[in-house]
């Protein structure tokens, strides 16, 4: 799996020995330079003896989102609530002196081990007829039980327990060797359902995309984090009904707004898409641009539940006065029409566009940007 593309720096930590040899020939160095006399450095240069290029990059600010917004958004997910019994849940009875309407009955044999939730939410029960558990916790499904049986026993003691909990269910959808609906029969962590679907294709992944959600609520989680950096904080517990996706990497794109010919997706080839690749896709004059417009191209780099906010310069990079700028899947590039001066007026000019793509974003710009409830 490729690292993200954008200021990664590596350091390397050297054995004792090649420490005390490299020591060893700083000094010889060192004064081999002061027999030779002083003279300036000169700058970096290429291969080919020209000075090496600077960044395009004129700024950059991270953000987090609040830790007031995740909870809503895990909160309206529903990721912590009780488990919840539906179709194919398999449960005992237990009637404490009544053995003729527990199930399993003493001296069963075969068959369940205990009483089946059918379709329509309901278990068959002696005396009380059907009586509808679909939707309830384990608790309220064992106090709804006793209120009806209290007609015809006196102070039922009932005690219920989940055999086979066939309907928690969580759907893996994407690059697994063995994607589908899996049925844990318990609730899980993130890393236990995720290993349901046998593997993570992680070197044709596209974990910067790649979301958990519950119905249309995307939950901020960084899976490049948890996969790829081992960042636990990411491992969240998840309700039944959970989604995985994880899109293969033939389907990263960038996305590209503003003054553009043809603003939208923008995909990436072989991995790889440089921001001057995807302003030509989108129909900009690179041979006709004003200052105004490649100057201070923005960009939102998101991942999880935070983002970074890039202004780079395009115009140096055409010039050869700059390195070229790698884009990351995910990423949202906006081209001003004029000389804009702030964020704030970038996103105004940026949102009904967001909106329009607001499925194949990242959790965070949905939950910062896109949501209803913001503070």
């Amino acid at each position: 799996m490729k690292e993200p593309r954008y200021m990664k720096s590596q350091s390397i930590q050297l054995a004792p020995g090649v420490r005390s040899r490299f020591a060893s020939c700083v000094v010889v160095f060192l004064g081999c330079a002061a027999l030779l006399g002083c003279s300036s450095t000169p700058p970096p240069a290429t291969a080919s003896g020209q000075p090496a290029m600077s960044s395009p990059v004129v700024s950059s600010e991270s953000q987090v989102l609040p830790e007031k917004q995740v909870e809503a958004a895990t909160s309206a997910a529903n990721t912590t609530q009780a488990y919840i019994l539906g179709p194919g849940d398999v449960i005992s009875i237990s009637v404490y002196s009544h053995p003729e309407l527990s199930f399993p009955g003493q001296g069963s044999s075969g068959g369940l081990n205990g009483i089946l939730v059918t379709n329509d939410g309901s278990v068959a029960l002696p005396l009380i007829g059907n009586v509808t558990v679909g939707g309830m916790t384990m608790e309220q499904a064992q106090h709804t039980i006793a209120a009806d049986y209290a007609s015809y026993v006196v102070m039922p003691d009932i005690t219920l327990q989940l055999v086979e909990a066939q309907s928690l269910r969580y759907y893996l959808l994407g690059s697994f060797t063995m994607p589908g609906v899996k049925y844990p029969g318990r609730t899980m962590t993130l890393l236990d359902a995720l290993a349901l679907g046998g593997s993570v294709d992680i070197a044709n992944a596209d974990l910067y995309q790649a979301y958990v959600a519950k119905g249309s609520v995307k939950i901020p989680v960084d899976l490049h984090a948890l996969l790829v950096d081992g960042d636990l904080t990411e491992n969240i517990t998840l309700d039944s009904g959970t989604a995985i996706v994880i899109p293969p990497s033939t389907d990263e794109n960038a996305y590209v707004f503003g003054a553009v010919g043809k603003p939208g997706a923008v995909p990436f080839h072989s991995g790889e898409l440089s921001l001057l690749q995807a302003l030509s896709v989108a129909s900009l004059d690179l041979n006709n641009y004003t200052s105004a417009q490649l100057g201070r191209v923005h960009i939102i780099r998101a991942h999880g539940r935070s983002a970074e906010f890039l202004v780079v310069d395009g115009s140096k990079i055409i010039n050869g006065e700059a390195t070229s700028f790698e884009l990351e899947p995910g990423d949202i590039v906006f081209v001003p029409p004029n000389n804009i001066a702030s964020w704030n007026q970038v996103l105004s000019l940026l949102l009904p566009s967001l909106t329009a793509v607001s499925g194949a974003l990242n959790p965070f710009v949905e939950i910062k940007y896109l949501s209803q409830k913001q503070d």
